[in-house]
């Protein structure tokens, strides 16, 4: 891999960058949003060869997930899955990166499949749940392993195992021959309790939490049960200002899939019963949560209706009162260079405003090819979901799955988005694509 350049221009004024590389100024401006050139961040090979579980020859790099920390420190995490690792890469506030020898790895299992991560920051650690393809005897393998960092990204732990189970943690089953890999959430609350949920093949959907910086779990708690009818698929968590945890998901078996949400008042240690935020006949996915400053929780969500099945839409609802009652839904509006929509949103959040990123559905309705962005800049008028421009020039990554959160908002306003590309036979690549509010001066 060559030598990440500094990212002076997509996180500073100056619009410049070092290391050699040059980004220049904003590459295109849609739906108010002035992008950036996109930067990449990592490359391979894009070759996947036939599932032989951890023998299998898969050649290329995916899963990325972005964060940031309220000093404008950000880390990507992604998945090379040629060294079958996690890789993590932390850039200091003025964006250059910390590791001058390249990417850590996380992981550490160069014989397990490791995917689809999730990467969130403490005070002075760096935290990473992730899906691990161990096979322990049940029908479908995989375990939800954890690592913490006390030096800043540099050095982890060893993995913690959260699930220790049979049932294939980390599956998001739509039906008995298709999932998604991925089905787990990563959180961090304001008084610095960590929050973890899976949910696993066999249907069960879990929460774990650390009051210790991720020395050590809570046993799961089980939200919905394992071997239940309607199998819980890709959880998404948030924690109000209040305190309240919220975790929320869709399930499998079901071609008219509903959201559901349960709460927890006492830091996760139990939750209520399931209320359903949308109720139709159509296909509901992929949930996705954030919490504005002013304290509005913002629900996303993929939805294809019934009657027009290659369509994708975005839904979205929110709530005034920590999860207690939601508002109607709303679908975005499409722009006109988006024939097909989207999917697999994800979702942030600062003062009052929310950002929405989702999966680019290809142009001939097979697929996905880049990604699309919709805003409120007062959380309630919505722009039109647009192309990121930059973003489509390639087929999408998420080979073993698109139950990712690549979205994330850097404290002076900027958009910090991730992707993944595959070309079969070609190239794959991580990217960031970066971009600021117009009127944002």
């Amino acid at each position: 891999m060559a030598p990440l350049p500094r990212l002076l221009a997509v996180l500073t004024a100056a619009g410049l960058t070092a290391c050699g590389g040059h980004m220049g100024t904003a590459e295109a401006s849609a739906g108010g949003i002035s992008w950036e050139s996109s930067l990449e961040l990592a490359s391979g090979e894009a070759w996947q060869g036939p599932w032989r579980m951890n023998e299998s020859d898969f050649r290329y790099v995916d899963d990325p997930n972005v964060t940031v920390a309220a000093d404008g420190t950000f880390a990507v995490a992604w998945v090379d899955q040629a060294r079958k690792d996690v890789m993590l890469q932390v850039y200091e506030a003025d964006a250059t990166p910390r590791f001058d020898d390249g990417p850590v790895s996380v992981s550490r299992s160069p014989d397990v499949f490791s995917w689809l991560p999730r990467v969130v920051f403490g005070d002075d650690a760096v935290f990473v749940l992730w899906q691990e393809i161990l096979f322990t005897g049940g029908s479908h393998g995989g375990e939800i392993l954890f690592a913490r960092s006390e030096d800043g990204g540099r050095t982890f732990s060893d993995p913690i195992n959260l699930s220790q189970t049979t049932a294939g943690a980390g599956k998001g089953r739509l039906t008995a021959e298709s999932w998604h890999n991925g089905s787990l959430d990563l959180i961090r609350a304001a008084d610095g309790t960590l929050y973890a949920a899976w949910t696993e093949y066999e249907g069960g959907l879990w929460v774990a939490h650390s009051t210790n910086e991720g020395a050590e779990f809570s046993a799961p708690v089980e939200v919905v049960a394992t071997g239940s009818d309607a199998p819980a698929r890709g959880p998404a968590l948030a924690v109000t200002a209040e305190g309240v945890v919220l975790v929320t998901w869709t399930v499998g078996e079901d071609p008219a899939a509903d959201i559901h949400l349960a709460r927890s008042t006492d830091g996760g240690r139990s939750f209520s019963d399931p209320q359903r935020v949308h109720v139709s006949s159509g296909h509901a996915d992929a949930p996705t949560l954030a919490v504005a400053g002013n304290g509005r929780i913002h629900l996303a969500w993929g939805y294809r209706d019934a009657d027009a099945p290659r369509l994708g839409r975005i839904g979205l609802a929110h709530s005034d009162d920590d999860g207690e009652n939601f508002s109607s839904v709303r679908l975005l509006d499409q722009a006109d260079d988006v024939p097909h929509g989207g999917a697999f949103p994800s979702l942030a959040a600062d003062g009052s405003g929310v950002h929405v990123i989702a999966e680019r559905v290809h142009d001939s309705g097979q697929g996905f090819q880049g990604l699309l962005h919709a805003w409120a800049a007062d959380g309630e008028t919505f722009t039109a979901l647009r192309t990121v421009p930059g973003s489509d020039d390639e087929p999408s990554g998420g080979r073993q799955g698109l139950l990712m959160q690549k979205l994330a908002l850097h404290p002076d306003g900027r958009i910090v988005a991730v992707h993944s590309t595959y070309d079969r036979g070609r190239r794959s690549s991580v990217r960031l694509l970066a971009g600021r509010p117009q009127n944002d001066t």
